[in-house]
């Protein structure tokens, strides 16, 4: 699979990313061409490993050989697997350190066998690698300064946060709850399971309110970062964050309705907020700037 002779690399890079992400994919389609095709080259390879684990059922053994090709290529200089190939080149060429792929697929493999969390730390631990250094990665590409890296890292976990809310339901199809249990018996539910969720509908809301209300802390840390992010490359990144700010208000309102529909913003909202971005970006930060936050 992904094998690089007689395959137009790109394209084939390019369908995984567009398959697998709406709100990412289409909003860097307003970077400049060449850091849209790095971001690309980070996302197949991303999207790719999370496939394994999240199929139905899971590629277990397809996993760890993408995990030992991965290894076996970063040895060696390349891979005959273009996903790999590419990444491999895009971690040199960007100087991405190497334990962020390392942790990055450590959490891939958490999800074959870890099925719930006790306490937010603990997920967080989970997040680091599953989110926190995809943000460091974008940094890299993007040539942010190390003073980015801890927004860089919260806007990294603060959106997969947002995927978790949002996610409730297909999570548990697959055997997972992402929202630590301390967090449920908080407010008086055992368990995210629809028929149990039903018979206790405030105890929900309160509970995913509360995981909200923690987004939205995690989110204004991140967005204190957009001062190191150049003009160019911020549309993209508010139009995404934008997205998720969204995602999490519709939640917040009726959390009920992740068990119905899956709450994700169409193309045309996305590519609207991305024109809207492109005219106001400016002005916006331009106020983040002169903000008293920044001092």
């Amino acid at each position: 699979m992904f094998r690089s002779v007689g395959v137009d690399t790109e394209s084939t890079l390019l369908e995984i990313f567009k398959r697998g992400s709406t709100t990412y994919f289409n909003s860097s389609l307003f970077f400049p061409p060449k850091v849209r095709k790095e971001v690309t080259r980070l996302y197949a390879f991303v999207r790719v490993a999370d496939d394994y684990v999240d199929s139905v059922p899971q590629q277990v053994d397809k996993f760890y050989q993408f995990v030992e090709e991965f290894y076996r290529a970063r040895r060696e200089g390349r891979s005959s697997n273009v996903v790999i190939d590419s990444f491999i080149k895009l971690e040199r060429e960007k100087r991405f350190e190497e334990d962020w792929a390392d942790s990055f697929l450590r959490s891939m493999e958490m999800d074959i066998y870890k099925k719930r969390y006790s306490t937010l730390d603990e997920l967080e631990d989970y997040m680091y690698g599953s989110a926190e250094v995809i943000g460091l990665m974008m940094a890299k590409i993007l040539g942010l300064t190390d003073e980015s890296h801890p927004h860089a890292r919260l806007l990294g976990k603060s959106m997969q946060l947002v995927n978790f809310l949002r996610d409730v339901k297909e999570d548990l199809a697959l055997g997972r709850q992402y929202i630590p249990t301390a967090v449920l018996e908080r407010f008086g539910i055992s368990s995210l399971e629809e028929e149990v969720v039903r018979r206790h509908v405030k105890e929900f809301e309160g509970a995913m309110r509360h995981m909200v209300d923690v987004y939205f802390k995690w989110v204004k840390g991140a967005e204190r970062g957009f001062r190191f992010i150049p003009h160019r490359y911020l549309v993209p990144i508010k139009t995404a964050n934008d997205m998720y700010k969204w995602t999490a208000k519709v939640i917040n309102e009726s959390p009920l309705v992740v068990y119905s529909v899956k709450v994700k913003p169409r193309k045309s909202k996305i590519v609207t907020r991305a024109l809207e971005n492109i005219i106001g970006v400016s002005i916006w930060k331009y106020f983040l700037n002169t903000s008293p936050i920044r001092k």
